[in-house]
């Protein structure tokens, strides 16, 4: 068989390094967010995130998957406070599933993770009311908002398109 046609021709690879891109700061309360790879149209959200010691998500239920890689820090679900995610720690959300994430106020570090998820996080309050929906779309507003608000004019990340290209382009 032959060398395919190439389909998507690259000039440059679609790559960012956190190390060099600003941090969106407080993106949620107690959360600093990168936001790597925004698909709303699919509904994918990859995302590096900090969380600040204490802090606390509402609870929310997975339309779809999440895979979440501590790189730092310490964290755990509420509802799961015997297996605390450290760094390291690789877990696999599956759909359907309801948790709430917190990490404990005596982590000193907080706690630092990469994730990829699919689908939309429905949140609920202390009372099981609905709150919001967090998808792709919504994080993708929130971020860009936030950054703007910070002086980050030109907030990197990478958004599929016709032509697959960076936000900024």
């Amino acid at each position: 068989m032959a060398l395919p046609d190439v389909i998507n021709h690259q000039d440059l690879l679609l790559t960012l390094n956190t190390n060099e891109e600003p941090i969106v700061k407080e993106a949620l309360p107690g959360v600093d967010v990168w936001p790597l790879f925004l698909d709303p149209e699919n509904g994918i959200w990859v995302i590096r995130a900090k969380f600040k010691p204490g802090v606390t998500l509402p609870k929310h239920f997975h339309t779809g998957v999440v895979h979440f890689y501590t790189t730092a820090g310490r964290w755990n679900y509420l509802e799961y406070p015997d297996q605390p995610q450290t760094a390291g720690s690789y877990l696999y959300e599956p759909g359907g599933s309801i948790h709430t994430f917190h990490c404990p106020e005596d982590s000193e570090e907080g706690a630092d993770g990469f994730m990829v998820i699919t689908g939309c996080n429905v949140n609920f309050d202390e009372d099981g009311n609905f709150m919001n929906i967090m998808d792709a779309g919504w994080i993708e507003q929130v971020v860009v908002e936030v950054a703007k608000a910070q002086g980050i004019d030109k907030l990197r990340y990478i958004k599929p398109k016709a032509g697959a290209g960076m936000s900024i382009d």
